[in-house]
């Protein structure tokens, strides 16, 4: 064989190998993905061909299928869509799930593990069952309460986010952000329709789509002293105790200056850590942070859950909703060292301290609950298409951040900024009411107004609520206080204070 026969024969082997490996990669290595693909329309097809399971709470369908004339024989309809479209989620044709509808997506089409029986009872009779269905922990007056209240919230805020938990078990009474969107047009099965409502909601700066509930970070303000007040506590500090405060506090090595929101708020030299919180004493807990050292103040909100990487909201040991970490900063010099501006700054929860709504509702929450933290979760039960429950949930503790002790000292603080400071707004009769009002400035815009806080009825924890209004400006933590107070007031209208 001459030399150029010989060439082409090579190039020949090359490509028919290169072809033979692309078929087994095709085949074997990519073949399942290819095949359960949503882009292919076999799978479409299959997935469509019975009735999606129904997501519901308190007996109401949230998310459900209709059956229709087209190829794909059911459309997915969310019949109160801007209420609870970020915790429900929506699933179109072709593109991805979100909130519940993903994490729960094998269960609802049918295709999980706990349904095999459903499947092979299927296959033998020929009569295709609809998937399973999700029941949440939503309390559907909690829910529209909140959906209400911060949509027309009275300063104006155009951005927000509430969370309630019920501080015993973890489970979700209410998550709510705004503004909200209309999950239906992103289901249609014109997906051109589809993709352009998608566009148009993803181009808004105001960011729709995102849950601000567990994807937002924000500086917390003057919340964050709860955990300054739980790590003061520990160190041997009684709330009886006097710590230095003043008008104004200019840290070690730095020309920055820390006052107080008003001239009326502890002027004084020294102030009990109790009337700190009660007045939000920023010159006392900041020169408090920079007594007990970023390690220690580190610590203590790690201990509630900052810097958590892997918190979801789904079921209580499974999947679920992404959460955000909250974080504290390094408190430190860029170079290394100690810096105690960043520190001072940073225990009044400014700085690069940052905080989803619903860690602050977990701090309330585990405060309430005598210290212990429960793993939040928003799905109840999973049931199989006859309502046979095959999956109920069963209350996890995800953290201890404080003794017994502690959490009771920290309450009755916190009881006091309602009953005797910031937090006023929250007030209701007959029940014992705790939270933190919070301020954040943000250097660039209106600041940001928080509340978090907590609920005691008969002695037992019912709610524990974070609101938050985003650039609120002047007001906006007493409005999100009022806010606070409205969803409270809901979850013990409801009378099962939580699930």
């Amino acid at each position: 064989m001459n030399a150029p026969l010989r060439r082409v024969g090579v190039v020949l082997l090359v490509l028919f190998g290169l072809l033979f490996v692309n078929l087994n990669w095709v085949q074997v290595y990519k073949g399942e993905e290819y095949r359960t693909s949503p882009l292919n329309a076999r799978v479409q097809l299959a997935e469509y061909k019975r009735p999606r399971g129904v997501i519901e709470a308190q007996g109401k369908g949230l998310a459900s299928s209709v059956a229709t004339d087209g190829e794909l024989k059911y459309l997915r309809k969310y019949p109160f869509p801007s209420t609870y479209a970020h915790v429900v989620g929506y699933k179109p044709v072709n593109m991805a799930a979100t909130a519940v509808e993903q994490a729960e997506n094998e269960f609802l089409a049918g295709e999980s593990d706990q349904q095999f029986a459903e499947r092979f009872r299927s296959m033998v009779t020929g009569k295709e069952t609809s998937g399973g269905n999700v029941l949440l922990t939503l309390s559907l007056r909690t829910q529209q309460t909140a959906f209400a209240e911060l949509s027309r919230n009275q300063v104006g805020a155009r951005r927000g986010a509430v969370v309630a938990l019920d501080p015993r078990t973890g489970a979700v009474q209410a998550m709510v952000s705004f503004p909200s969107f209309d999950p239906n047009p992103l289901v249609s099965h014109n997906t051109r329709a589809a993709q352009a409502a998608f566009d148009r909601l993803a181009a808004d700066p105001a960011r729709p789509l995102t849950n601000r509930a567990v994807a937002e970070t924000l500086p917390p303000g003057s919340t964050f002293k709860v955990i300054l007040a739980a790590a003061a506590l520990e160190s041997g500090v009684a709330a009886t105790t006097r710590i230095p405060a003043g008008p104004a506090y200019q840290p070690p090595q730095t020309t920055q200056v820390i006052r107080n929101a008003h001239p009326s708020i502890c002027p004084e030299a020294q102030v009990t850590l109790l009337n700190a919180l009660t007045e939000s004493c920023n010159t006392g807990f900041a020169q408090l942070g920079v007594r007990l050292g970023a390690d220690r103040v580190k610590a203590k909100a790690q201990a509630f859950g900052f810097g958590d990487e892997e918190l979801t909201v789904g079921q209580t040991g499974g999947p679920g909703m992404p959460v955000a970490a909250s974080q504290t900063g390094e408190m430190a010099r860029p170079q290394g060292g100690a810096d105690p501006a960043a520190l001072a700054q940073s225990s009044i929860g400014q700085r690069d301290v940052r905080m989803t709504p619903l860690q602050g509702a977990m701090i309330a929450a585990a405060v309430a609950n005598d210290g212990q933290q429960m793993r939040p979760y928003v799905v109840q039960q999973l049931l199989a298409a006859d309502r046979r429950p095959l999956h109920t949930a069963a209350p996890r503790t995800l953290r201890e951040p404080v003794e017994p002790q502690v959490a009771a000292e920290l309450r009755k603080m916190m009881v006091s900024v309602v009953r005797s400071g910031t937090g006023g707004n929250a007030r209701i009769d007959g029940v014992e009411v705790g939270g933190k009002t919070g301020t954040a400035q943000t250097g660039v815009a209106a600041d940001h107004g928080w509340f978090i806080g907590f609920a005691i009825r008969d002695g037992k924890p019912v709610s524990a609520v974070a609101v938050v209004l985003e650039n609120a400006g002047s007001g906006g933590s007493g409005e999100a206080t009022r806010i606070a107070g409205r969803v409270m007031r809901a979850v013990l209208a409801d009378g099962r204070g939580g699930n």
